[in-house]
């Protein structure tokens, strides 16, 4: 890759506005590029693709940048930041390039249909708002209201996608068997923004956090159930400092205390070899790693395996950063790798605990069509069929 030769101070300080104020942190190591996820699969992208240079692209103010497919190729996973010797905000400082050029009118076409539906919708998914809870049909769903503990948030993925929507039902069947205060607000929610903040469009992050905030407290909400790791993460780390102060908790943290305390109570049948994919936003991001182990283990009868990738280390699905909304062929997917060790370790069900790497390592399963030989479900379904 060709080096930037100048410097644009002003489109460098505009970056360090939008977010990248750790740019000149980097002392071009080069640990991160050794860390990607981008590294381990073969293809166009995988080859132009180097975070380190992206970080130095950032530093000269864009200039040389050409490509628009490479900057939005970081599926913001967080394993180069994690291990970043200077503590640079890698993820913060791809948010602020990707703003420089989405802030100017030029998001790359495949995201417009998805941005623009955020702007319209309230969800980045084209569904009416009126539709939004479609997914509670036969439920019967409380509504929150003044004496309710719990405000259960609903990810749009899982509002909208069909597939996902059986993650909500699951969540909802296994609070009420555990008699939990909770209820839903309905249309009125917006989408939480964080996909839409990491594809680098600032202002549509900002409106639908200022409406989801202005909704909640409205409310009265003070206790909130994610059912997406990327909810509870934006959530916890970015609606506080814009007046979204709750006790957020994802709903594997929220499960795992309630059978500690003998409140919610599931049977040991699940009787297929299971292995547990660490989702980056709640594992890598969040540090929660315990919770969804302790919840399958108590229904796995046949016992788990553990990937080759696990807790810190877990392999992306290259769902994060607006990835979910991306292109790519097979071969390149960094979930068909989570698809071959799952069934090198013997495993006969892949779970996880994200709507996102849910849908990823479905595809990633079929594409390798191994559908046959390993399953892919959402933990919160496995709880779901074995309670008691």
């Amino acid at each position: 890759m060709m080096e930037p030769k100048y410097v644009s101070m002003e489109m460098r300080d505009y970056l360090i506005g939008m977010g990248a104020e750790t740019l000149n942190w980097c002392m071009q190591c080069g640990l991160c590029t050794n860390l990607c996820p981008w590294r381990l699969v073969p293809g166009e992208i995988s080859e132009k693709f180097n975070i380190r240079y992206m970080q130095r692209l950032g530093q000269m103010g864009m200039e040389g940048f050409e490509d628009e497919d490479v900057l939005f190729a970081c599926t913001t996973c967080g394993m180069c930041q994690t291990n970043c010797p200077r503590g640079v905000k890698i993820i913060d400082n791809v948010r602020g390039m990707r703003a420089s050029i989405v802030g100017a009118g030029m998001a790359p076409a495949n995201l417009r249909p998805i941005l623009g539906s955020a702007h319209a919708n309230g969800n980045p998914w084209s569904g009416p708002r009126e539709k939004r809870t479609a997914w509670q049909e036969g439920l019967d769903v409380p509504p929150f209201g003044a004496d309710t503990e719990y405000f259960l948030f609903v990810c749009c993925h899982s509002c909208y996608d069909q597939r996902s929507t059986k993650v909500a039902q699951s969540i909802v069947k296994l609070l009420k068997a555990a008699g939990v205060s909770f209820g839903v607000i309905g249309n009125e929610e917006s989408c939480c923004g964080e996909s839409m903040r990491k594809l680098g469009d600032e202002e549509l992050f900002q409106k639908l956090a200022q409406s989801n905030i202005e909704l909640f407290n409205g409310k009265g909400v003070k206790k909130i159930i994610t059912t997406s790791p990327h909810c509870y993460w934006t959530f916890t780390n970015e609606y506080p400092e814009m007046g979204g102060h709750w006790e957020v908790i994802h709903y594997t943290q929220l499960l795992s205390r309630l059978m500690a305390d003998g409140k919610l109570k599931v049977k040991k049948g699940f009787e297929k070899k299971t292995a547990y994919h660490d989702p980056c936003y709640l594992g890598r991001h969040s540090q929660v790693y315990d919770a969804p182990r302790e919840l399958l283990e108590r229904v796995a009868g046949k016992g788990t395996v553990e990937l080759s990738r696990n807790r810190e280390l877990s392999l992306c699905c290259a769902g994060g950063g607006g990835r979910i909304w991306a292109e790519v062929p097979m071969g390149e997917r960094f979930g068909e790798l989570r698809v071959i060790d799952a069934l090198e370790k013997g495993a006969e069900v892949l779970t996880t605990a994200c709507p996102y790497c849910l849908n990823m390592l479905i595809d990633a399963c079929n594409s390798l069509n191994k559908e046959e030989e390993l399953q892919i479900v959402e933990l919160s379904e496995i709880l779901a069929a074995n309670l008691e």
